[in-house]
């Protein structure tokens, strides 16, 4: 796409991906296995980190989602294909991009999705 800064988007994609690493390291803490030892921690407060880690997991595969967006959109920007519909082959609107620079799908396909 001719229109779009390419170097712009990937530098932005750079940015998004260690931020997300950078966050990704701060919650390793909260994934650890949780102590079952009743004679240290009430059952209510092992209940709760339970709780706790399994939300920790859930973050971490929308962390593993999300990375793996951004190395397909990294790819797509070395292939030349970034900006465009994975369906239609139309280009991806601009502002699009600037708020989801993994999007993969315009508008009206993204839509048509639902």
């Amino acid at each position: 796409m001719a229109d779009l800064d390419i170097d712009f988007f990937r530098a932005l994609l750079l940015a998004r991906r260690q931020e997300t690493l950078a966050l990704n390291d701060a919650r390793r803490a909260s994934q650890q296995t949780v102590e079952l030892d009743q004679s240290r921690v009430g059952r209510l407060s092992r209940m709760d980190a339970l709780q706790q880690q399994a939300m920790a997991q859930a973050t971490q595969r929308n962390t593993d989602l999300m990375l793996l967006e951004i190395k397909a959109a990294l790819r797509r920007c070395e292939e030349g294909s970034f900006g465009l519909c994975c369906e239609c082959d139309e280009p991806i609107g601009e502002k699009r991009l600037h708020i989801a620079p993994t999007s993969r799908k315009c508008i009206a396909c993204a839509q048509h999705e639902k």
